[in-house]
């Protein structure tokens, strides 16, 4: 893969893992976090879609690698408002 595929998988992914965090509600933290939460979903979202036998939708390939835009923005949001269910600050009344 070249530097400029890489760079251009890299925006990939921090889109999509900005969008994911967007639909959850919930903002892990920044544009590094964001690439880091956009490979984390596409690997999420694509395990979830084998494991229900769900077609890729919507595949990006950069450099012969394809990158789901689909599922790792529904793998995005699903780990987003998991670690914003789990870290968020309980309020005691």
């Amino acid at each position: 893969m070249s530097l400029l595929g890489f760079l251009v998988l890299l925006l990939v992914a921090a889109i999509c893992g900005a969008l994911g965090q967007a639909i959850a509600g919930y903002s892990v933290g920044g544009c590094v976090i964001s690439i880091v939460v956009g490979f984390v979903g596409a690997f999420l979202g694509m395990w979830i879609a084998r494991q229900f036998g769900l077609p890729q939708l919507f595949v990006v390939t950069v450099d012969g690698e394809p990158f789901p835009i689909v599922w790792s923005i529904v793998g995005s949001a699903l780990l987003a408002a998991i670690v914003g269910l789990i870290t968020r600050p309980r309020i005691a009344y």
